[in-house]
Order: structure tokens, then sequence, then C-alpha cells
């Protein structure tokens, strides 16, 4: 009986699993961030506005006409250095981390097809892990998204990402930059968990079913059925710890925690306001998938076709 030689497909380490997604998410930061900042705005303006007053903002490509026009094309860009280094940190965890906690739930001996509910786990865990590490970023991305310009007499609370870690830290404690921790958490954790298991479990349906070869438009179709999903699922976390981080220790409306967040939220603005910005953050969220799927499948490509060679089986 002769056997027949076969290959299986070179397994990337998980430090290089962990730079490539990092710099994927980076790439997508630097593509999508103007939609963020609109998002943020849109997100926060409800919570600022008084009994007859309206909204500042009528939608997402309002709010990045305004924004351009009234304080500069620069300003959809503020947060740009916390945001790289938020994916930097966040991205290469929950990204570079996802296939070997999928694998390690699913167990050493596992052959096959990981199930959905290993994916989903293995997204949740990871989402957690990766941003408990880079809440500071966070806040201060979202701090730094969420101040506009101001007239000339009125100092800017913070000029820059350094000036703003400093300022958090001196004026409300270390723990001012894990502001919105728990809301964040259960935020990035759903929509981690949504995102990677959904990219993975689609893509696989689409070429086990013969619908798409493993190539563009399978990772197209996949990362914008993911950004999709992610949307609708996080969209209410995503309001509320967007609020959270943009809320300081006695100014304004100065939350006691998530769930005062929600209760003041239903209260004042009623059950849409979670999903206030809902456009903007579909429009964001879609497009920043697709980038960065697009950009890690051919970034580990690459780096796959040039430093790994297939092992005979």
């Amino acid at each position: 009986m002769t056997s027949k030689t076969t290959t299986t497909p070179p397994k990337i380490p998980i430090g290089i699993q962990m730079l490539t997604g990092g710099i994927a998410g980076s790439i997508a930061e630097i593509a999508t961030i103007p939609l963020d900042t609109a998002k943020v705005r849109l997100q926060i303006q409800g919570s600022q506005l008084k009994p007859g007053d309206i909204p500042k903002y009528r939608g997402l490509l309002n709010c990045v006409v305004k924004v351009a026009q009234e304080e500069g094309v620069g300003f959809l860009y503020r947060g740009l250095v916390a945001g790289l280094q938020r994916q930097m940190v966040f991205a290469s965890l929950r990204i570079g981390l996802y296939d070997s906690v999928r694998d390690f739930y699913c167990g050493k001996d596992f052959q096959g097809e990981p199930p959905i509910t290993k994916k989903i786990l293995a997204g949740l865990t990871t989402g957690a892990i990766g941003i408990t590490v880079a809440n500071p970023t966070d806040v201060v991305k979202v701090r730094l998204q969420a101040e506009g310009r101001l007239p000339p007499d009125v100092p800017r609370k913070y000029n820059g990402v350094t000036d703003a870690y400093s300022k958090i830290i001196k004026q409300e404690g270390i723990a001012g930059l894990w502001r919105g921790w728990g809301p964040n958490v259960l935020r990035n954790s759903v929509i981690n968990a949504v995102e990677l298991a959904s990219y993975d479990e689609i893509k696989y349906q689409f070429i086990s079913r013969g619908i798409f070869n493993d190539g563009a438009p399978c990772h197209l179709a996949s990362s914008a059925c993911a950004g999709l999903l992610a949307v609708i699922f996080g969209s209410p976390f995503d309001v509320v710890k967007t609020r959270m981080m943009n809320s300081q220790k006695g100014v304004g409306e100065g939350y006691k925690g998530p769930l005062d967040c929600v209760l003041k939220t239903l209260k004042n603005e009623g059950p849409l306001a979670f999903y206030g910005g809902f456009i903007a953050n579909c429009a964001r969220l879609v497009s920043w998938n697709i980038v960065m799927f697009m950009s890690l499948q051919q970034i580990r490509r690459i780096y796959s076709e040039k430093f790994l060679e297939p092992k005979l089986a």
C-alpha cells in the first residue's frame, strides 16, 4: 500500500501573529479615524443637550463636514496617536492571541474546524485581556476626540497625548486612566467575539460551501458581515463606554458607574440613545473590519511565503 505525501500549512509564531494584528489594526485606524471621531461626537452630544436644544450634528456626513469646516480637517484625526497606541496594544493582544486561545479551548488533540462556541469564547477572552491592558489609550483617545475647537480665550484642556495622560493622572488619579473599564470590557469582549468568531465562521462557511475560494473576495465579504454584526450587538455597550470615558470627576454629567449611565441615558433620552451614532458606528466599524482583515490576511500571507515553508506530513 503506497502512502500519500501531504503538506500541512505552516503555523505563524504567536509573536508574529500579535505583531501583524497590531499593524493591521493600525492601518485600519488610520483609514477610518475620521468616522470614529464623528461617531464619538454623535454619541456624546445627546448627554450635553438641554431640553429644547437642537442637536449640532445631524448624522455622519453632516458631522464630518461641520468638524472639517469649523475646526479644520486635522480635528477629524485628533486622537490618532492614542488610537495607534491602542491598536498596537489592544489589536496585538485580541487578534494575535485569538487563534492560540481558540485552539487551547478546543484541546490539543482536537482536529477539524473549531465549533462556533469555542470561537466566541476565545473572542470574549482575548477581547477582555486586550482592553484591560489598553484601557488608558482608549480614555485618552476619547477625551481628545470629544474636545472640539475652542474660542481663542478658552484654554484647551489637553495639549496632546502626553499632556492628556499627565493631566488625567494628576487630576483624577491613576484610576482615571481606567475610567469606563467595566463597560469597555463588556463592549470590547462582545465586539471582539462577534468580529473574530463571525469572521472565522463566515469565511469557513463561504469556503466549505464553494461560494468563494480563500482569497480577497472571500475576506472582503466575511469582514463586511463581521463588522455589521459587531455594530448591531456592540452599539449599546459602545455608547455607554464612550460617555463614561468622556465624563470627568465633578464635571458635567458625572456618571457614578455603568448602571447610572444606562439609567440616566434611558431617562433623559430614551432607549434609542443606545444606538446614537449608529450609522457612523456602522460605517466606521464595517470599513475598519474590511481594512483590518484584508490587511491582516495579506501581511500574514506575505510573511508565510517569505519565511515559512509547508511541512511534509
